[in-house]
């Protein structure tokens, strides 16, 4: 336990008088005022004398239930005081993680109750990132708060990680779903029917028709379809980009929607995630087997002057979709975004477009989805056009 702090000031003031008024007695030769400038001064320097010794071997400490939270929710923690041989006379707990002021007067008392006192607290953090909380500060005074007495634990101060918040996609695009059309018209997932066979495999859900393998649910053997070779490289990878001088709760809201698009992919199949200052996307599958350490990274994403291009590099082969998450809407996206051959879809916080969408990009963008505070933008699709309807001839 670090050394306490005595605050003595009114108890000195308390003293003084009572010399002040012991001299007087003196002085004038007043015997009543003797008994009342004794007392007072024996209470001067009584009262932080008590304090001060009930102060030692007292202690406030803080256990947590976590080490992470998801922002926005409750965290419980519990207050632990722990009272000396005399017990407290009066006590007050101030404590960083909730900002609060506690009383824990009667509870630690030298006559009656146990020797600790358990309090609970809850708190929540709005904001992502790594926290640091100090010690719960102990406040020992005497009844007429004469003086008080700080202690403070050597403990380590605790460390927090508040995880970004996830929510559920919004897709807006009815009927193409996740398919993120390509420039000639195309769908990105029956590009995969370009590449070698490697193999077959049971049929999953939302695999192209192009894949079945039609003679093997001839035979009887039910669905199966083609496994290919560039079939790692077909999953969505998520991009995100920090960089902008914009607002902080900008960045949040595209940290949000990265963590929630990840989650989305991956649970549907699988898909990588591309972090700022990283080289190599992590992959992220079915079971999230990488997921819990790609969130804490997640969570500690800053924006400033040395934060770097996402390492998108020239994607060889590649032919799932790029979702670039950024928390500005950029002038042009980096080569290896332009090149991708599952097309590109723009995600960005809403309060960053103008008039509906992003701005400085050229050629059309057409909103696909929501998540987050944030719209994402299918870049360089065609809209479908309507078909002419048929009209009758009469013959004459």
């Amino acid at each position: 336990m670090r050394a306490p702090r005595v605050f003595a000031a009114r108890a000195g003031a308390v003293a003084g008088a009572g010399a002040a008024m012991l001299l007087i007695a003196f002085l004038f030769d007043a015997a009543p005022l003797f008994v009342p400038a004794v007392a007072l001064m024996l209470v001067g320097l009584a009262m932080p004398a008590w304090v001060w010794i009930s102060a030692r071997g007292a202690l406030a400490r803080r256990d947590l239930r976590a080490d992470r939270v998801i922002e926005g929710d409750p965290l419980a923690a519990t207050i632990v005081v722990r009272r000396g041989p005399l017990g407290l006379p009066g006590a007050e707990v101030v404590d960083p993680f909730t900002s609060s002021r506690l009383e824990l007067s009667g509870p630690l008392s030298p006559f009656e109750g146990s020797r600790e006192a358990h309090v609970r607290v809850v708190t929540r953090f709005p904001r992502r990132g790594l926290h640091t909380l100090s010690p719960p500060v102990l406040h020992v005074r005497d009844p007429l708060e004469l003086a008080r007495v700080e202690t403070t634990s050597d403990a380590p101060a605790q460390t927090l990680l508040v995880l970004p918040r996830t929510e559920a996609v919004r897709w807006l695009s009815t009927g193409r779903g996740r398919r993120f059309d390509l420039l000639d018209g195309e769908s990105a997932a029956e590009t995969l029917a370009a590449v070698d066979l490697d193999g077959l495999r049971p049929y999953r859900p939302g695999t192209p028709a192009s894949r079945i393998h039609w003679p093997a649910l001839a035979r009887g053997a039910g669905l199966i379809e083609r496994r290919l070779q560039a079939d790692g490289d077909t999953r969505p990878l998520v991009v995100l980009d920090a960089r902008g001088p914009g607002p902080e709760e900008d960045l949040d809201a595209a940290v949000r929607a990265a963590a929630s698009l990840t989650l989305e992919f991956a649970r549907s199949g699988g898909c990588g995630l591309l972090l700022p200052g990283e080289q190599r996307a992590t992959s992220i599958d079915r079971e999230l087997m990488n997921w819990p350490a790609a969130y804490a990274r997640l969570a500690m994403v800053a924006s400033g002057p040395d934060t770097r291009v996402p390492a998108v590099g020239a994607p060889r082969g590649r032919l799932g979709p790029m979702i670039y998450v950024a928390a500005r809407a950029p002038e042009r996206l980096s080569r290896g975004a332009e090149l991708g051959g599952g097309g590109v879809v723009l995600v960005v916080p809403r309060t960053s477009l103008s008039g509906g969408r992003p701005q400085g990009l050229r050629g059309s963008a057409v909103a696909t989805l929501e998540v987050s505070g944030c719209r994402g933008f299918l870049l360089g699709a065609r809209r479908e056009p309507k078909r002419p309807q048929a009209r009758e001839v009469s013959s004459a």
